[in-house]
């Protein structure tokens, strides 16, 4: 059995900060999350995403703020346990907590962090009858590597803040981006929808709304 002084639930940024601001009062950590890898939704999502919203930096990469905060914690020293979920959660008659993975790792603490964030991700599909035969094949539901879209025609589905944000990003790396929407309005942050429109009035994006992709057609390549 691991034992630590705080059990972290999510290795996103939110966890891994608060391995920090454990170690400056001398409390180490484990965390336990079920990707492969730390860094959460930055890591495994848009990794050379360009975020804007962090305190002290006008733009960073999403995958150089998880380097950054894991290099900020190597100093205390944290365990990891990645690639497992957290199944079941008891308290001790002392007060202090197991955590059993589900992979049987079992780690005991004083206290437990659920830092899960979105929890682990599943993209919500459409529901176009053949889709599946082109996953990967040209459909894609996260941008990993903005590269490879450069000079192809994209067609992004969506409202909301990683819709905006990559029609945003694409517009410069892409021959053509398509932003499809079911609503005229857009549910993400008000910046981006004004970039997104100047970005339309300058022909740089192509808007379809209100839109719905109902079918896809090619041929799997």
């Amino acid at each position: 059995m691991i034992k630590t002084d705080i059990i972290i639930i999510g290795a996103g940024p939110t966890g891994l900060f608060a391995v920090f601001e454990a170690g400056l009062l001398k409390l180490r950590c484990h965390i336990i999350d079920a990707l492969p890898q730390p860094g959460g939704q930055l890591a495994e999502l848009y990794p050379k995403k360009p975020i804007f919203d962090i305190p002290g930096f006008p733009s960073v990469m999403a995958g150089e703020l998880v380097d950054n905060l894991m290099e900020q914690i190597k100093q205390f020293q944290p365990g990891f346990s990645l690639g497992e979920t957290a199944v079941h959660l008891n308290k001790q008659e002392d007060g202090t907590f197991i955590v059993e993975t589900n992979r049987g790792t079992k780690v005991h603490g004083k206290a437990v962090a659920i830092a899960g964030g979105l929890g682990t991700f599943e993209p919500r599909k459409p529901t176009i009858e053949n889709i599946a035969d082109f996953e990967e094949k040209g459909v894609e539901y996260f941008v990993k590597n903005p590269e490879s879209f450069r000079g192809k025609r994209v067609v992004i589905a969506g409202g909301g803040d990683s819709a905006l944000d990559w029609s945003i990003f694409l517009a410069d790396v892409a021959d053509e981006v398509t932003l499809v929407h079911r609503r005229n309005e857009f549910r993400g942050a008000l910046d981006s929808v004004e970039k997104v429109q100047k970005l339309k009035d300058e022909g740089k994006i192509k808007l379809h709304t209100p839109a719905e992709v109902v079918a896809i057609n090619g041929n799997g390549k």
